[in-house]
């Protein structure tokens, strides 16, 4: 057993203080114990026993919380620790399963009947009503999902312990009627960033000043995760795989509550159910009265100790992706708490009233709520059992669509939606022949027509137990109560990854088949004996990982910049050329790397024996363009953001496995740019000193790609002085008479701002695809609009992608006003702005954003990797 000694305090009338700025700090006062007078098995350690400290005066780093719980397992047979994957830096990811001795004798079959409960269909309405009424809840609490929100990493600690040694009744009651799922920590990579800094930053004196050092985290911050990506937007799309273990887990479970533990800014009173509007409408009526039951728990034990809460407001639980919404389309109570105090809370900090907020009462604050929560739930526990199996049963199904329409089109993401819609236990089917649907809605205008559908062609029927989540991630438009909201407006699978789609109010005739195993993107070699070249069409989904590929064994390839046709086929602008006759070095081993690169990437390769095509370019043509492997700087650090900057480098690190160089800004003015052939700006707020300025403008000319996204790209104009390409201004104001807003109320003012803002909404896009830029895309996508900035089309910018020229046809789903509709209709978000040797590509939206939204990535992959050769 370890211990650890703490040199920085002592004991004064039971209470660990330290001296700072403001006088004594009390670490620990006696009126955040963890429920004095409870009986604990003395045989299981405590925190404290284990850690060598009290919870509260320092930060666990997150080898210490999974040592300390995996000794409860040793412990005590109430306990055990399940695997569920691992992190990107490679920490081990792992829950609590924690129950009465009586209840794990019978733990398999407690799950199996939690799991028929969630399959109406094969389960008489007698044997369910007596599972209701008999099985023991599932009742899951999800910790630290932003890392450095670390107080309930800390917290879950106490809650294991207490739930694995405590004698006390309410612990008794909670382990004999339920099944606690325990998740100590989502995010270990983000959390460890933020305590390990933590650690080198904090003083030997506890200072509670907010401005201190020790309160003010670096960039990117622990919030996120390896790749800087926020995981609790990513509990639907299952990106990470952080995500993707946890999914599978909470599969298996499928519990009846769910609360995701959170902190906020160290200003902020605990937050407690229920949220605010927008709601997701096709919830069960039920649900709301159901969390504010849990709110109510929860209030009682902060009424008992004063501590300070609100509800009702800030929050709203619409976006699925949340670790507080997810489950609720899964038959769960999904519910969010969040603790004042965040990264800047540090051990101790002052807030703006006066008052000494410290990590102990943070761990404290969710420790109460934890349990406050688990007696609650085993209070209500039939309940939760009935509205969980009823969630499942069609009964409750108020959605329209029977059925949703994916055509089989391996060339985009398509498999990459239908595996994410199989691993949250949604039934994909595949027709068995060809089959027309009479009234076949299309994504991309609403509007219904005769279609014929091929076999092989995927079907998502709506009468199956997860029509809720289903409906939720394939409708086209969700309805919107509320303008203001806090993520996004749209996120409709098929609009996001930019897919051929349809739903359908009825029912096909047509026999399908259950799709069983995962799908993967076909990979396969047409090997010749005398290749005169190796071909590698642009359209596939992989085809830059595999120039990447290419790249890293040292090939020389060339790119088509216009179309050819051997004969069988015609290949698309930008398709791969290997010619052997440029890579003689590697006659010995092409056709083993060919194989290897195929199996790697996910793509087919093809061997032509001459270079001579039956219509089109040949492969000696002016047209194909050699492209050389550019070296890649991605800017990094403020006052870029980091979300963006996680994105484009997990797109190019990750997806396409193209290794780059992280920048930071401040080095910028020093750095030889000459080494360079491609920068990526992420978005950034404010503006770059007019000495970097020119320096870019001068290394553009000379021959460099500057790829500008999101508010770089409307930096990167004429604001800067870098060209003279202008963006799209808001109308002004009336000179004369009284402004529209002048005399809004104080109270309406947020409201009348949030009508104004366009929260995350799908547009209609145009594409120029004979742009190398938009090389391997459709002539239309849907781009996620977030914000009210575009460029003005001119003849001398090349305008890749704009917006529907129809205000009444550019939005898709979502909200925007009209206003900014017919500001926006027909402007640029997409183009190449020739500069001297070089180009300023410009990318105004985001186009792999959170990494779901994928439909326009291409044109990143594109900018880096095949315009700077154009």
């Amino acid at each position: 057993m370890r211990k650890m000694k703490r040199v920085n305090t002592y004991i004064i009338s039971g209470l660990i203080a330290t001296t700072s700025l403001f006088g004594q700090v009390e670490l620990l006062n006696p009126r955040f114990d963890f429920t004095p007078g409870i009986r604990y098995d003395r045989s299981i350690s405590s925190p404290k026993d284990y850690l060598g400290y009290e919870l509260g005066t320092e930060y666990t780093i997150y080898a210490d919380v999974l040592s300390y719980l995996r000794t409860l397992d040793e412990q005590s047979d109430r306990v055990s620790i399940h695997p569920y994957g691992k992190t990107h830096e490679g920490r081990a990811l792992e829950y609590l399963v924690i129950t009465s001795e009586k209840n794990r004798k019978r733990l398999d079959d407690i799950q199996k009947n939690n799991q028929r409960l969630a399959d109406p269909r094969n389960i008489n309405p007698a044997v369910a009503k007596k599972i209701i009424r008999e099985n023991p809840g599932i009742y899951w609490l999800s910790y630290n999902v932003h890392g450095n929100e670390a107080s309930s990493t800390e917290a879950v600690m106490q809650v294991a312990y207490r739930l694995a040694a405590g004698r006390d009744k309410e612990t008794k009651a909670i382990l004999d009627n339920s099944v606690v799922i325990l998740v100590p920590c989502i995010n270990p990579d983000g959390r460890d960033r933020y305590v390990y800094w933590y650690k080198s930053a904090q003083s030997h004196v506890t200072n509670a000043d907010q401005f201190d050092y020790e309160h003010d985290e670096p960039w990117p911050g622990g919030r996120t995760n390896h790749y800087w990506f926020d995981l609790n937007r990513d509990w639907v799309w299952l990106v990470h795989p952080e995500s993707q273990g946890r999914i599978a887990a909470y599969q298996e479970w499928l519990p009846q509550i769910h609360v995701d533990y959170h902190e906020m800014g160290f200003n902020r009173n605990y937050f407690t159910m229920p949220g605010t509007t927008p709601r997701n409408l096709m919830l069960p009526e039920p649900y709301e009265a159901l969390s504010d039951t849990f709110g109510l728990a929860n209030i009682a034990a902060f009424d008992k100790h004063k501590v300070m809460y609100y509800t009702r407001e800030g929050f709203d639980f619409f976006y699925p992706g949340y670790g507080s919404s997810y489950p609720s389309v899964m038959g769960s109570i999904g519910m969010l708490v969040e603790q004042g105090g965040h990264s800047r809370g540090g051990r101790a900090v002052e807030t703006d009233d006066g008052y000494i907020l410290t990590l102990r009462q943070r761990v404290f604050d969710h420790y109460e709520t934890s349990f406050a929560t688990l007696s609650a739930a085993v209070r209500n526990r039939q309940t939760l059992n009935q509205y969980f199996h009823d969630t499942f049963q069609q009964k409750t199904n108020t959605g329209k669509s029977a059925v949703y329409i994916l055509p089989d089109d391996p060339s985009n993401h398509l498999y990459d939606v239908v595996n994410m819609l199989r691993a949250h236990g949604v039934e994909v089917r595949k027709a068995k022949a060809n089959f027309t649907v009479n009234k076949a809605h299309a994504y991309e205008s609403g509007k219904a027509s005769r279609q014929v559908f091929n076999k092989g062609d995927f079907l998502i029927y709506t009468d199956q137990p997860r029509h809720l989540f289903i409906n939720t991630v394939m409708q086209r438009e969700m309805a919107i109560e509320d303008s203001i909201m806090y993520d996004m407006a749209s996120w409709a699978a098929p609009l996001a990854y930019n897919l051929d789609a349809y739903w359908s109010e009825t029912k096909p005739r047509v026999k399908t088949d259950l799709v069983n195993e995962s799908l993967t993107y076909s990979s396969s070699v047409n090997q010749a004996r005398d290749a005169y070249a190796y071909v590698i069409d642009w359209d596939q989904r992989h085809a830059p990982k595999a120039l990447a590929h290419l790249w890293a064994k040292g090939y020389k390839v060339r790119s088509a910049r216009k179309t050819f046709n051997n004969g069988t086929r015609t290949y698309s602008q930008g398709t791969l050329v290997i010619l052997m006759g440029r890579n003689t070095k590697k006659a010995e081993s092409v056709q083993s790397d060919m194989a290897q690169i195929a199996k790697d990437a996910g793509v087919n390769i093809e061997a032509f024996t001459t270079g001579r095509m039956k219509e089109g370019i040949d492969f000696g043509s002016g047209n194909m363009v050699p492209l050389k492997n550019p070296k890649v700087g991605l800017m990094v650090d403020s006052p870029f953001n980091s979300y963006t900057a996680g994105q484009l480098w997990y797109l190019l690190d990750k997806e396409t496995e193209l290794g780059i160089s992280k920048l930071r800004m401040n080095r910028l003015k020093s750095l030889d740019l000459n080494q360079y052939d491609v920068l990526l700006f992420p978005g950034a707020r404010g503006s770059l000193d007019s000495s970097i300025v020119k320096t870019l403008k001068g290394w553009v000319t000379k021959g460099g790609t500057l790829v500008a996204t999101e508010g770089s790209a409307t930096f990167f104009t004429e604001k800067s002085g870098i060209n003279k390409v202008k963006t799209v201004q808001p109308p002004k104001p009336e000179k004369e008479g009284i402004l529209p807003s002048a005399y809004t109320r104080y109270e309406d003012r947020s409201d009348s701002l949030g009508l104004k803002r366009i929260p995350g909404t799908a547009f209609y896009g145009m594409i120029d695809n004979s742009n190398p830029l938009a090389f391997g895309l459709p002539d239309r996508l849907y781009t996620l609009k977030q914000s009210v900035s575009a460029l003005v089309p001119d003849p001398s910018l090349q305008t890749v992608g704009y917006y529907h020229k129809d205000a009444t046809q550019l939005k898709v789903a979502g909200y925007a006003s009209i206003e900014n509709r017919k500001l926006l209709a027909g402007k640029t978000f997409a183009a190449v702005q020739p500069m001297g040797r070089g180009k300023i590509v410009y990318l105004v939206d985001n186009t792999q954003y959170r990494m779901f939204w994928v439909g326009p990535s291409r044109m990143v992959q594109n900018a880096v990797m095949l315009v700077p050769n154009m």
